[in-house]
C-alpha cells in the first residue's frame, strides 16, 4: 500500500529544504533486499557519526565507497567461488550488495576501516565559519532622513 505524503505545508515556511521531499519518498519506498548486509548507524557526540556494515567474507578489494552529490554509496562485489569446495551448508552470504546513505550538508568521511568482518566508516560534521550562525547588528537608533 502506497501512502502519498505532501510536503507542501512544510515548504511554505522554509527555504532550501526541497531535498527532504526526496528523502521522505526514499524512506517510504519499500525496497526489497535493502536489509543485506546488516548495518548500524551510530551517533558519537554532536558532530560525529559512524556507519558499521557487517561485511563478513569480504576483503578490502571487494568493497568500494563513493560519495557523489551528497550520497554515500557502499558496494561489495561478488567474490569468485572457491574451486574444489562443496558447501554442505552455506550460511555466510557473499552476494553483491549496494547500500546508499544521503548525507546532510557539511558531513565528511574521515576514515574507513575493515576489521574482523566489520566495515566502519567514521563521519564528521564540519560546519565552515561562513555557515555558522552569526549575529546581525542593527545600525543606529536614529531613522535615516527621507530624501525628497
Amino acid at each position: 500500500m502506497t501512502t502519498a505524503f505532501s510536503m507542501a505545508p512544510l515548504f511554505r515556511s522554509s527555504v532550501g529544504f526541497d531535498r527532504f521531499n526526496d528523502l521522505f519518498e526514499t524512506a517510504l519506498r519499500n525496497e526489497p533486499g535493502s536489509a543485506y548486509p546488516p548495518y548500524n548507524v551510530e551517533k558519537h557526540g554532536d558532530d560525529q557519526y559512524r556507519i558499521v556494515v557487517a561485511a563478513a567474507g569480504f576483503q578490502e578489494e571487494d568493497l568500494e565507497l563513493q560519495v557523489e552529490k551528497g550520497v554515500l554509496t557502499i558496494s561489495g562485489g561478488k567474490r569468485d567461488a572457491t574451486e574444489g569446495v562443496t558447501f554442505l551448508h552455506q550460511g555466510i552470504a557473499q552476494r553483491a550488495f549496494k547500500l546508499s546513505f544521503r548525507l546532510a550538508d557539511h558531513i565528511e568521511i574521515k576514515t574507513a576501516d575493515l576489521r574482523n568482518g566489520l566495515l566502519s566508516i567514521d563521519l564528521l560534521r564540519m560546519i565552515p565559519e561562513e555557515a555558522k550562525a552569526k549575529r546581525i547588528p542593527i545600525n543606529g537608533t536614529q531613522k535615516p532622513a527621507l530624501q525628497h
